[in-house]
Formats: C-alpha cells, structure tokens, sequence
C-alpha cells in the first residue's frame, strides 16, 4: 500500500468520523435522542472503527497521523459555536466537564503502540472501552436503581455490572481466539480484566477512563498473560490487600474514598507492571501530595484525583518514549518524581519563610535522590544506560525548589499538572539528549 493512499484513508477516516457525529446529530433532532445517548453513539462508532486500524493500514505511521488529526478536529469541536449547535454538540451536549473525546484518540494512539503488533493487546482493550463503557452508561441511565457518589456525580450499581459482564464475555472471547492461553488462565485473566475495568470505569472523573481504561488494561495483560495461575491468584490478594490499606489510611490523609479506591488502582497498576524499586517515588508522591493538600490546600475540585491523572499520564507517555527511541526512561521518571516530591513538600510549606521552604525542600530533594540513586542499583544494565545522573539530579531538584520557595502561590491552581510539567523538564531534556548521543 503506498503512502499516499494510506494519507488518503486517514483523511478519509476523519470525513467518516465528522458523518457518523452529522448522522447522530440529525438522528437526535428526529427521534429527541438524549445527550448522553448521542455521546455514547458517537463513542461506539470511534471505537469500532478504531478496531479496524491494525488491518486498515499497512504502516503504523498514518495511524499516528489519524490519531494527531483527530486531536486537532475534537479541539476544533470544542470551539463555542461547534459545541453548541454545531456537530460538536453531539459530544459535549452534557452537563459535566469531560475530555473523554480528546483523551479517546490518545489512548487509541497509545495502545496501538505499545501493543506493537500483538492484536490480543490492541483489540481487547479497544473493544472493552467500545462496547463494555457503552453498556455500562446505558444500563445505567435506563434501568439505574441503586447509585453510588463519585466526585464529579454518580454512578449506578446495575451500569458496573453491565460493564463486568460485557468485559468478562469479550475478555474470554478474545484470549481464546487471539492467544495460547491456558483454560484456568482464560478464567482468571478473564475475571481480573472484568474486575480492574469495571473498578476504573466506576471511579473514572472527567472522561479519564477513556484513557486509563485501555491503557491499564493493555500494559496489565502484557505483563501477566503468561503468568501462572498462583501468580494470578498473588495478585488478586496483593490488590484486596492494597485496597484494605489505603480505605484506612484514607480518613487520615483526608482523602475521600473515591480517591482511595483510585490510588488503589494506581497503585496495583504500578506494581503489578514494574519492579518493587522503581514504584517506591511515584507512590510516594501520593503521600506527600495528600500532606500537602492537607497544610496547604489548592483550589482544585478533586485535587487527589488530578495528582493520579498527572503521574499516570506522565507514566504512559515515558513508557511510549522508551518504545519509541528503544532507550528505558526509568532513571529519568524516577527523577521526575523526586522533583514532582520535592515540589509537593516545598507547596506544603507555602506559609513558611523562605528560608525554611528552601531549606527544607533542599534537605528532602537531597534525601530522596539519595533514596533513588539506592532503588536504582537494584535494575538491570538495559535500565541504568544513561549513566552518572548526578548533574540532571541537581538541576531537576535546583529548578523545582527554586520555584515553589519563590512562588509558592502560584502553585495554588493546576497544582499537579503545574509540579508535574515542571519535573518533567530537566528529566525530559537530559532524556532527549541521552538518546540523540547514544
């Protein structure tokens, strides 16, 4: 297939896609469909036809470049005169604030290469988002009887398990066609990926399952599809176990059990696809970011859930930078969460003089790289390339102290997102210019 026929069908997909979302619209305005309804309309059609990417195309570059134009149309969409009114409307017609759109064709784009060929670790996910998402919000809003709070409004007990027996059936379905998998593993795998989807569903805020969802479920697979059934049943008790702890700890760091349930998630998630060592610094940001909610709260509506969708975000995206320059970014994620660390503790100590904030900050940043430089002797060769990081410790430490103890209110607002760019600079950097050496 040439290129320039495969440009074509990637501009084509994007004209399928603004059809489906006309058709919907026109749809709506004869049969009084529901906004909900033609979101999830929309949702379904996206991701069937997302399904098809794999076989649609005989290079894996046009789908990146269908999945950057989609970015650019759903930002187009969110425009004021295309969201009310125009076609956009189809997608933002709710009431609530979601980035399920946007974060959809990231996803798709996400899985696409991290699967990197294997079709179970493309299609299961995509499939799962597609149909068993859609069950559950339909489910939900038509027959929904027993509810349950989630920060952002609610969710119904009859729409979570639409969604696990959907996941369970399409979980069982495909690794029976599309993998070696043992039978008992079948059940297990099957069982695991019904429950982790529909715990990420029932949690999700703003549309984020659109992306944790997939992605979770993909790196969980690519992990232990070849586990053995006791390992299954390990993590099955280390996850029940994770989520006790945090449900206690909870009242105590002042989080909600909605965020308790979602950094169990995060958690699992992280120590189930990684080595015990290189978990330690994200999962102590966690703890460090309820410490400084608590004496230095922002004015974030859910800031315990924006310090998850920032670390998992960041995950994701030095995961797929690995894949793409075929160098491991762990040595520089855990550096970028000591900055993300460092930057918490010196927001906690915002009322402070500065004085204090900067030598405090300076004492943990020196403690934690000392911690890091300790957790990262026990990784092999393949992770510990770039070296001596000492230098790119001290510049990503003297950056984030510097701009909390000197602007300590401007973290007030987007306090994850803002600590999160602001670690990920120096780490970012010296990570690109590794690479281009190398």
């Amino acid at each position: 297939m040439s290129a320039a026929l495969q440009i074509a069908i990637a501009f084509a997909s994007i004209a399928v896609l603004l059809g489906l979302m006309a058709l919907v619209k026109g749809l709506a305005r004869a049969k009084d469909i529901s906004a909900e309804v033609q979101r999830k309309l929309v949702h379904m059609g996206t991701g069937l036809y997302a399904l098809t990417l794999p076989w649609l195309f005989a290079d894996r570059w046009p789908v990146f470049m269908l999945v950057g134009l989609t970015l650019l149309v759903m930002a187009v969409l969110r425009l004021p005169a295309m969201a009310k009114g125009g076609i956009g409307e189809t997608l933002h017609g709710v009431e609530r604030q979601s980035y399920g759109d946007i974060l959809l064709a990231l996803a798709v784009g996400t899985v696409f290469l991290l699967a990197d060929g294997n079709a179970l670790l493309y299609v299961l996910p995509i499939a799962t988002l597609t149909l068993a998402d859609a069950a559950a919000a339909l489910t939900g809003s038509h027959y929904g009887r027993k509810f349950f709070t989630v920060e952002d409004g609610q969710k119904s007990v009859e729409g979570s398990t639409a969604f696990f027996m959907v996941t369970l059936v399409l979980s069982m379905i495909c690794l029976l066609l599309l993998s070696d998998v043992s039978r008992p593993n079948v059940i297990l795998l099957g069982a695991m990926v019904a429950a982790f989807g529909t715990l990420v569903e029932a949690d999700s805020w703003r549309g984020f399952d659109n992306f944790f969802l997939p992605t979770g479920l993909m790196v969980f697979l690519a992990m232990h599809m070849d586990s053995s059934w006791q390992e299954l049943l390990g993590l099955i008790g280390m996850f029940v176990m994770t989520l006790a702890l945090f449900l206690r700890l909870a009242p105590r760091l002042g989080v909600t059990k909605h965020a308790a349930r979602v950094y169990t998630i995060a958690a699992f998630l992280l120590i189930s696809v990684t080595a015990l060592q290189n978990t330690v610094l994200p999962l102590l940001v966690f703890v460090i970011h309820a410490i400084a909610h608590r004496t230095n709260p922002c004015k974030a509506a859910y800031p315990a859930l924006d310090i998850v969708a920032a670390i998992a975000l960041a995950s994701f995206g030095w995961l797929a930078a690995g894949l793409v320059a075929e160098a491991n970014a762990l040595m520089f994620y855990g550096l970028m969460s000591v900055g993300l660390s460092v930057g918490l503790f010196g927001v906690a100590l915002g009322k402070s003089t500065l004085g204090i904030r900067i030598g405090a900050a300076t004492a943990l940043g020196i403690g934690l790289y000392g911690l890091y430089s300790i957790l990262m002797q026990y990784n092999p060769a393949f992770v510990k390339w770039p070296g001596d990081m000492r230098l790119t410790g001290i510049l990503v430490i003297g950056l984030v102290v510097t701009a909390v103890s000197f602007k300590p209110g401007a973290f007030n607002t987007y306090r994850a997102a803002k600590l999160t760019l602001l670690a990920l600079v120096v780490p970012g950097l010296s990570y690109g210019m590794g690479v281009i050496q190398s």
